[in-house]
């Protein structure tokens, strides 16, 4: 009898074997993800991602950076280079969601035919504009909805999706504090 050993594109093979290892080794899973901008002109700044260390030691997987562009709309003195920060945080959310969505439907045997996320988040800008001590700077609300065509019942759906969000190293990030220090350098 044979098996496969991909669902979804993830090769279930590979995906227990990190598990286990990490079970045997706590300490593969151990990442630091890195990022380093630079300010191009107004709202317009230029990321490159590149290198990284996980699995005990410096992933050079990469041959050449990601670049991210980050700007404003014009409304906001931007030239639209590339999305604002706030909406990059909705990719990231959806993009780690999918991820995870993915991951764990192969795990648990699920094909995913189709997946989709829809995100929309709420922003006031008084705090950002200096105008307000009292409203929060960053989203006030943020709402994903999701479509997803398989072939396991919707109740397994919505459990598969309560779980990914438990385990979702970014909706984590939005929904808790996390400690961020900041310094001048020399």
């Amino acid at each position: 009898m044979t098996t496969a050993t991909s669902l979804n594109g993830v090769n279930v093979e590979q995906l227990v074997g990190t598990i286990n290892a990490i079970k045997e080794n706590p300490e593969i899973a151990q990442f630091k993800f890195r990022s380093e901008t630079q300010w191009v002109d107004g709202g317009h700044s230029r990321t490159e991602i590149k290198g990284f260390y996980g699995a005990e030691q410096e992933d050079d997987s990469r041959t050449e950076p990601f670049i991210l562009e980050g700007d404003e709309p014009p409304v906001l003195l931007g030239h639209n280079a590339g999305p604002n920060a706030v909406e990059a945080v909705l990719h990231a959310l959806a993009s780690c969601l999918s991820v995870g969505f993915v991951y764990n439907a192969a795990a648990r045997g699920i094909t995913i035919e189709a997946l989709s996320f829809t995100l929309e988040g709420d922003v006031d800008l008084h705090c950002f504009l200096g105008l307000s001590e009292e409203t929060r700077a960053g989203y006030q609300n943020v709402r994903v909805s999701y479509r997803v065509k398989s072939d396991a019942p919707r109740e397994k759906i919505v459990e598969l999706c309560d779980y990914v969000q438990k385990t979702s190293p970014v909706m984590d990030i939005i929904r808790n504090p996390v400690p961020v220090s900041v310094s001048l350098e020399d």
